[in-house]
């Protein structure tokens, strides 16, 4: 529907009795919010301002962290915002922006993922050649390209279809993600194609990788000495607990995404929540408890705040 100045305006048919509970709702992702923002900002902070903490695998830690409070900040606004209206609305322009750095933040997080595995597979299985290979430029063209690539290949999509003429405007989700082509009056073919083309280039051949480097990890690790063992199983134990996660949920929201139309309101409701809550508040729960050096420095923190 287009108002006056010629806006094409979109209604989120993915609220459950938004009316009835918006103020429980509100407080309890509003708190969500907070809770992600303070959590990761916090395990950043020790890393940017602990010199033993700039090694790469905390940078790429930090930039991990980073990227979680960027999508939140992509999503939990406009979510608040929605809580609390009469009617969840959003522009088509708005919802297209809202999408790109959806996914854009989403795949640069296998790729981070990827980044973290091979750093951990050099330290582990190449420790003399660490320093040469994993060194300032390296890391900074890692992250660079993390964040690069997939914003590029996202784009795209979105920019071809800025344009495109609706038939539809009702969407059925309280995130705007790919489903939000469909509501175009002609669908493309070869959006789906580019779509499978995004996801194998920056999803699973990041995650093909990340099974790789562990793998030979392990097996090197298995064959050496216990040292060995127990720095693999310190320094890549956090790894892999977020990348499961991230799996999941991920696969999950893929899931979704295919066959929504077999899923109740409320069963939508709580899957895409999941993605948004869970996977943001754990990554610094899992990084701040695990990571030895990380924990040091945050309970020195806390105990510096109680004596405040």
């Amino acid at each position: 529907m287009d108002d006056e100045f010629n806006v094409t305006y979109i209604t989120l048919d993915g609220y459950v009795d938004v009316h009835k509970y918006r103020y429980l709702y509100f407080v309890i992702m509003f708190t969500a919010y907070i809770l992600i923002l303070c959590s990761n900002s916090t395990v950043v902070y020790l890393i940017v301002v602990h010199p033993n903490l700039h090694e790469p695998m905390y940078i790429f830690i930090a930039a991990l962290l980073l990227n979680s409070v960027l999508f939140s900040m992509t999503i939990y606004p406009k979510l608040l915002i929605d809580f609390l209206s009469e009617k969840q609305i959003i522009t088509y322009s708005a919802c297209l922006l809202q999408s790109f750095f959806y996914y854009s933040l989403g795949c640069s997080e296998f790729l981070l993922l990827a980044a973290m595995s091979y750093d951990r597979y050099v330290s582990i299985c190449k420790p003399l050649q660490y320093p040469t290979i994993m060194n300032k430029t390296t890391i900074s063209m890692v992250l660079v390209l993390a964040w690069l690539v997939p914003a590029v290949h996202i784009a795209v999509p979105a920019i071809l279809n800025a344009n495109k003429k609706l038939c539809r405007f009702t969407f059925k989700g309280i995130i705007c993600n790919s489903t939000v082509f469909k509501l175009h009056c002609v669908t493309s073919r070869g959006d789906s194609i580019y779509g499978v083309i995004i996801m194998f280039n920056v999803t699973l051949l990041p995650l093909l990788f990340i099974l790789f480097t562990y793998t030979r990890i392990f097996i090197i690790s298995y064959r050496s000495g216990r040292d060995v063992r127990k720095k693999a199983a310190e320094t890549c134990l956090p790894h892999l607990l977020v990348l499961i996660i991230f799996f999941c949920l991920s696969t999950c929201t893929v899931l979704l995404l295919l066959v929504e139309s077999d899923f109740s309101k409320t069963v939508r409701f709580i899957m895409i929540l999941q993605l948004i809550v869970y996977h943001p508040l754990f990554n610094p729960i899992i990084y701040g408890l695990k990571m030895k050096e990380i924990s040091k420095h945050l309970r020195r923190l806390f105990h510096m705040s109680k004596l405040t």
